[in-house]
């Protein structure tokens, strides 16, 4: 056991090697912390930031004041900053919000201002004609044209945090699964599993295991467990168009709950995907996710995306992918906010969690970062 009054071994371990964690990571080994970044897989970035539509979100969707529209602006801004300083491959492409029903067309209007009222400034109203001219294959009663909207290489991203991270003293340690922590002193001891497991002293844990957030803070001994929000899961899944698409920019249908419709991204290459949907998976728990696509549901992305291009070829898509989204809510219930909290705000010291840090967490991230990082003082 650890004597009361020995330095622990490190300042702070970073739970989880997703993209969050690894801006985390970067954040706070910049602001002069030894970090230890610990991942279950062997490979940074095979989570969720693995499976995602790698857009850049302008931020149109989320209430005001909240950490998600604070976080997504002011991520935004840093990350296409990041990106061309560092010459990461991604681009601005814009965003075309559509109504394809003439009911749908006030849910444009609230959206637009919610996202003033969160500092998106940039929106414009289209009429039908207006959108028309810009994607002629669409099909739509009025847009919203988000200029702000866009897409980056999530995996350029993440090689570029965890390149500056270690050149700042950070290390990662991959199949090094946090297996359990107990409060020590000042310090909290941890064990890892894996092949080969070890334990380590830290002043700090850093809660970014993202599916795994919530199992991961129940593994620590002393942290209170009704301060640990439940988990939704649901599954997206994402089919590939096997032609090349008419389109030049983002197209995204009126929000669904759990989702934002299936929409039509575009990678970087041009080559055109739709999704996710959302299937809820009650039963499921992080550790027995099944991510195979069912080809069964291609009738029914066919039919959604017909709603905004009708002249999507018979037979043209093919399935790609799935992600898992961890959700704060499920089904019916109002959208929750990212939960990130601090010792002032649980209580317990020397921990920061991160609960539900699904969309836009890839956009936030270096926003969420330093959040966190103003959470835990030298």
């Amino acid at each position: 056991m650890l004597p009361a009054m020995s330095e622990p071994d490190t300042d702070a371990v970073v739970i989880g090697a997703g993209v969050v964690g690894l801006a985390v990571a970067r954040a706070l080994a910049q602001a002069g912390h030894a970090v230890v970044i610990l991942e279950a897989a062997t490979a940074y970035g095979t989570g969720i930031s693995a499976r995602n539509s790698e857009v850049i979100h302008a931020g149109l969707y989320y209430a005001p004041g909240s950490l998600k529209a604070r976080l997504c602006v002011r991520g935004r801004a840093l990350l296409y900053d990041f990106c061309t300083s560092r010459g990461i491959a991604h681009r601005r492409c814009g965003k075309l919000l559509v109504a394809t029903r003439a009911q749908d067309v006030a849910q444009l209007d609230a959206i637009a201002a919610r996202a003033a009222a969160c500092g998106v400034d940039s929106l414009r109203r289209l009429t039908r004609d207006e959108a028309l001219q810009m994607e002629p294959a669409l099909a739509c009663e009025a847009a919203l044209w988000s200029p702000d909207s866009g897409i980056v290489d999530s995996h350029g991203l993440m090689t570029q945090l965890l390149a500056e991270a270690e050149a700042a003293g950070a290390s990662l340690a991959v199949a090094s699964p946090f297996a359990g922590a107990r409060r020590t002193g000042d310090a909290w001891v941890l064990r890892t599993g894996g092949a080969e497991p070890y334990e380590m002293s830290t002043r700090w844990l850093v809660n970014c295991a993202g599916l795994g957030a919530q199992g991961a803070a129940r593994q620590m001994q002393s942290f209170d467990a009704a301060a640990i929000p439940p988990l939704h899961l649901a599954r997206g899944h994402y089919f590939a168009l096997a032609a090349r698409a008419p389109f030049t920019h983002l197209v995204y249908p009126t929000p669904v709950d759990g989702g934002l419709g299936v929409h039509l991204t575009l990678d970087l290459g041009g080559q055109a995907r739709f999704g996710p949907d959302v299937q809820w998976l009650p039963d499921a728990t992080p550790e027995t996710l099944d991510y195979r696509v069912d080809p069964s549901r291609q009738a029914g992305f066919e039919a959604d995306i017909r709603r905004y291009w009708p002249g999507l070829p018979a037979g043209a898509l093919q399935p790609d992918y799935a992600g898992v989204r961890p959700k704060l809510s499920g089904p019916g219930q109002p959208a929750r906010d990212f939960h990130i909290a601090g010792p002032q705000d649980h209580g317990c010291a020397g921990v920061v969690q991160l609960f539900g840090i699904e969309s836009p967490g890839l956009t936030s991230c270096l926003a969420i970062a330093e959040h966190v990082a103003a959470l835990m003082p030298r």
